[in-house]
């Protein structure tokens, strides 16, 4: 299967590209820049891209790797910080820019000979994000685009299918980016542009196919969302009844979520188990209210209760996981371990304790490609569009101890805002939504008497991934229904606000 390779030198922007890159139906995988000296130039590897990076090439330690077995192999393009470091280890100049230049710019010149810039117009709109410049080229290296404050925003190696870019292609701002990016991946790099859905389908089920034993069980942990349900489907595809899936109600998931779910499942054919272990969830939660405390008792007793019921299925052999790109990427960043923000509950740990073989079908794909997938496979739209939801569930939703009473007070607020959501033809406008119970109580007066009530927070946002996140502009009528209908319909809720915070610096969720 031909791919390009990204190495990563750090840049915010390094997911994109990729995701860019597969929207023309190119397979790539992201590498740390690390990767570089042991990368084999393989005939199914077209090309490689380099990242940019918050470093300067002139700092002592910034990333600096040997590139000399790559250059003039097959086709290179540097971005930002690959632009400066290609010119930097050929001999050219870098040196901090006299105008510091972060945003929009326009290509004043351009070079309509060079293959990486066909059907792109002068005045086009890039996007730049550097602190330094190319001040200086090597010899044989040729500008090919200028904008009126950076002479070298974009040169070619002669003799060699090598370019540098001093802009990022791969956000929206630079207009006539898609057309740069199809100008190396299909046209440089002559890719068939053949990775589609259906191509990963049959792939990833031939794969699957061939590393399972043919009597070989497998165990999969479901929760009811779009990738643990895709690679479902994909496992069911590759060995039928041989997947068992187990469904935990932790007591801490939306109203009616646990025999909805358990109901799309049995209409897919899926072979699922459901176990309903709320007593076990809230006897573990019981006098905690720490953020980090709940996650690990949830976990922990996630654990605990899949363990056991996976104990039932004889002659288990394999955890499946649906792990997606993103954790992958970050498990190997070049930042290195990353700062625990909140620590995820999905199944870890389960691996060592159960001493089983893991398989991850969807390791390479990004969020969009799986619900992609699962649209090829048949899988329904209450589950193929079902916004994320966190494996803790409510219980990160209610800020402080958990008690039953509480989420049921939260499970109907929420029900009212998701429903509201669906009926207003809202609910695919936004990635993510929920309310928050708050440790709060409020003054309120309903009809003639004095109210001393609980406090919710709606929480909406928009998002491509997750990773950055801004709220979801909803109309003011809208919430004031929403709110209206909570007050009215939720005894023990008396206020409802909205929450108007972005990602960074807030999270989606509350804890």
């Amino acid at each position: 299967m031909e791919r390009l390779i990204i190495l990563d030198f750090g840049s915010q922007y390094t997911q994109l590209i990729a995701r860019r890159i597969r929207e023309l139906h190119v397979f790539c995988e992201i590498h740390p820049f690390t990767h570089a000296p042991n990368l084999v130039i393989s005939d199914d590897i077209r090309g490689v891209i380099l990242s940019g990076s918050p470093c300067s090439v002139r700092e002592d330690g910034a990333p600096n790797p040997d590139l000399s077995h790559i250059l003039g192999r097959v086709p290179v393009l540097g971005v930002c910080y690959g632009a400066q470091l290609l010119a930097y280890q050929g001999g050219g100049e870098v040196l901090p820019a006299t105008i510091r230049e972060y945003g929009r710019a326009r290509l004043a010149e351009l070079d309509h000979s060079a293959p990486l810039l066909a059907g792109m117009h002068v005045e086009s709109q890039v996007w730049m994000s550097h602190g330094d410049t190319i001040k200086t080229l090597p010899a044989g290296y040729n500008i090919i685009a200028s904008t009126p404050e950076v002479a070298v925003a974009a040169f070619h190696i002669a003799g060699q299918p090598t370019y540098g870019i001093q802009f990022h292609p791969e956000v929206t701002h630079s207009t006539e980016g898609k057309q740069l990016l199809r100008n190396f991946v299909v046209e440089i790099c002559g890719c068939d542009q053949s990775w589609t859905p259906e191509h990963f389908v049959d792939s990833a089920v031939e794969a699957l196919r061939n590393t399972i034993g043919e009597t070989d069980q497998v165990i999969l942990g479901l929760s009811g969302g779009v990738d643990s349900s895709v690679a479902a489907l994909l496992l069911h595809r590759a060995i039928g009844p041989r997947l068992h899936g187990i469904f935990v109600d932790n007591g801490l998931l939306r109203k009616d979520e646990f025999a909805a779910v358990l109901q799309a499942y049995e209409g897919l054919g899926l072979n699922v188990t459901g176990v309903a272990a709320a007593p076990e969830f809230y006897k573990a939660l019981e006098g905690l209210s720490d953020p980090e405390a709940k996650r690990k008792a949830i976990g922990r007793t996630f654990i605990e209760v899949f363990d056991r019921e996976a104990h039932k299925v004889e002659g288990a052999a394999w955890l499946a996981q649906g792990t997606i790109y993103p954790d992958v990427i970050e498990s190997v960043s070049v930042k290195g371990p990353a700062v625990t923000i909140k620590s995820h509950h999905n199944v870890g740990g389960l691996p060592e304790k159960m001493h089983l073989k893991v398989v991850e079908p969807l390791r390479m794909l990004f969020k969009d490609e799986v619900r992609e997938v699962g649209a090829t496979l048949g899988l329904p739209g209450e589950i193929l569009n079902r916004h994320p939801f966190p494996g803790p569930g409510l219980g990160i939703r209610i800020l402080g101890d958990i008690t039953p009473e509480k989420v049921d007070l939260l499970q109907r607020a929420d029900a009212v805002f998701i429903n509201l959501l669906k009926q207003h033809d809202l609910y695919q406008h936004v990635w993510q939504a929920g309310a928050m119970l708050l440790p709060v109580q409020s003054v309120g007066v309903m009809g003639d008497e004095r109210t001393y009530e609980r406090v919710v927070a709606l929480r909406a946002v928009t998002s491509v991934d997750g990773m950055t996140a801004d709220w979801a502009h909803l109309p003011y009528e809208f919430l004031a229904e929403v709110s209206n209908k909570i007050i009215n319909q939720v005894r023990g809720i008396n206020r409802v606000v909205y929450d108007i915070s972005s990602k960074p610096p807030a999270t989606i969720e509350w804890e």
